[in-house]
């Protein structure tokens, strides 16, 4: 069984980096901007069953630069990548999020609050979060460079995609 998955988010959040540490074990402190979509894959076994998940790793959206929305056709799942140490980027994942219904309407997602190793730094709001949370959004708190909580949101969408 094949699935796709997407990682929409502003620019600059980490969603390459998710993808390299997911896939490859790897982060990287260099950062290279997103130019299109990159495609990666990992085989996983969820819930007594092969998957073959389909990563779309596309750039990120700014103000110069919209996502474009026909990328998710086909998509069982996305990310939402929001920088925790950027308040804005999850005004920018919510936009992203609204556009990508549209598109691919009942699909399995995830809000990935991404940096949880400067979390210090944060300037996104747990009240915030929570208030999402309360509306039925996964929301979990992940850092590329450490590692933390990477494959628990890869296995945790996968099991949702499963279900739906």
């Amino acid at each position: 069984m094949q699935k796709k998955i997407c990682l929409l988010g502003g620019f600059g959040v980490g969603k390459t980096s998710l993808v390299s540490r997911y896939v490859h074990s790897i982060f990287s402190d260099k950062y290279m901007t997103s130019v299109g979509v990159k495609i990666e894959k990992k085989s996983v076994h969820v819930k007594g069953t092969d998957v073959d998940l389909v990563i779309w790793d596309i750039y990120g959206q700014d103000d110069f630069q919209k996502v474009r929305m026909s990328y998710l056709r086909g998509a069982s799942g996305y990310f939402l990548v929001v920088d925790g140490t950027r308040a804005a980027t999850l005004d920018t994942a919510l936009a992203l999020h609204d556009s990508a219904q549209q598109v691919v309407p009942g699909a399995a997602f995830t809000l990935l609050v991404n940096k949880a190793d400067l979390v210090s730094q944060w300037e996104v709001r747990e009240d915030v979060l929570e208030r999402l949370r309360t509306k039925g959004w996964r929301v979990l708190k992940t850092s590329a460079k450490t590692g933390d909580e990477v494959d628990q949101a890869f296995l945790g969408l996968a099991r949702a995609m499963l279900e739906t």
